[in-house]
């Protein structure tokens, strides 16, 4: 019998970065021109095979979130927000267009951070690399901030063009298996362990 391990993952970050966009490329292989904003809570559902072993993706989608609930009691205010920090997986999502959004998942990624008593995997996604030629900073300055001071995976994609999409969630597997093995927070994305092979059913 093949035993499937659930991974909770919570997609956050500044209005308009593509976190919707994201998730749907890699469960629905799908892009929306047009921006709607997320008003309510979503749970979408995506199995994946990495390396033989069968894995249940549980991906929260969320309204803008201003702030991350630093207790219990803040998370069940809002009923929009339930359920967040059971997750012990995140990706934050900026835009690489807007220094704001960048420092947007900075402020979050510190209060998951302050607010969890073991370590979070949390990996750092700049989105919309097609625009590349007007982000506000070199990707190699980004990567190496996220990587050497936050302690922090991080990855470029393109929701609209479905580029690194099914890479970020390959190697976020991989770093959480891993991790679960060593007991460590330690994450290393692109360029991890290439040679694994990701199915999405």
């Amino acid at each position: 019998m093949t035993m499937v391990q659930t991974v909770q993952v919570a997609v956050l970050g500044a209005p308009g970065v593509g976190k919707t966009s994201i998730i749907r490329q890699f469960v629905a292989q799908e892009f929306q021109e047009e921006y709607t904003p997320t008003e309510s809570r979503q749970l979408y559902r995506a199995s994946a095979v990495l390396s033989e072993r069968l894995y249940e993706l549980l991906i929260l989608d969320l309204p803008n979130l201003p702030r991350y609930p630093g207790t219990a009691g803040q998370e069940w205010l809002d009923p929009r927000f339930r359920g967040l920090r059971n997750s012990r997986v995140f990706i934050l999502v900026f835009d690489i267009c807007s220094p704001e959004s960048f420092h947007h998942v900075k402020q979050l990624r510190q209060q998951i951070i302050d607010s969890t008593s073991k370590p979070p995997l949390i990996v750092v996604v700049g989105n919309k690399r097609d625009q590349q030629k007007h982000r506000f900073v070199p990707r190699h300055v980004l990567s190496i901030l996220v990587k050497k001071s936050w302690k922090c995976g991080y990855l470029e994609c393109s929701a609209r063009n479905n580029w690194h999409i099914l890479l970020l969630f390959k190697e976020l597997l991989i770093s959480t298996t891993t991790r679960s093995r060593s007991h460590t927070p330690s994450i290393c994305l692109q360029g991890a362990l290439h040679r694994e092979r990701c199915i999405v059913m």
